[in-house]
């Protein structure tokens, strides 16, 4: 699989305070409606995909529902969390 290079910024380091739209998949509409409902930062998406365990079919079904995520762009935020998660946890 080819990733962006906004996933290979993202999981090149610690997240840190990174906003919502650092996420690959992530850009201005999603993370606006993101941020809207308290998903400001990286890291609270992050929480988000360990409390449902990492598992890629609920996650992308929840980034969906809550942002109006495409299949493409869930695919590739899950993608990035995932790659992060091994790098760094």
């Amino acid at each position: 699989m080819t990733t962006s290079q906004k996933h290979r910024d993202f999981v090149a380091e610690p997240m840190g305070e990174k906003p919502v739209g650092s996420l690959a998949g992530i850009g201005e509409v999603l993370g606006k409606k993101l941020e809207e409902r308290g998903f400001d930062k990286a890291y609270v998406v992050l929480g988000q995909f360990l409390v449902l365990k990492k598992d890629e079919d609920l996650f992308r079904e929840w980034l969906k529902d809550t942002c109006g995520a495409s299949a493409k762009q869930s695919r590739d935020c899950f993608g990035c969390l995932q790659e992060w998660c091994d790098a760094f946890l």
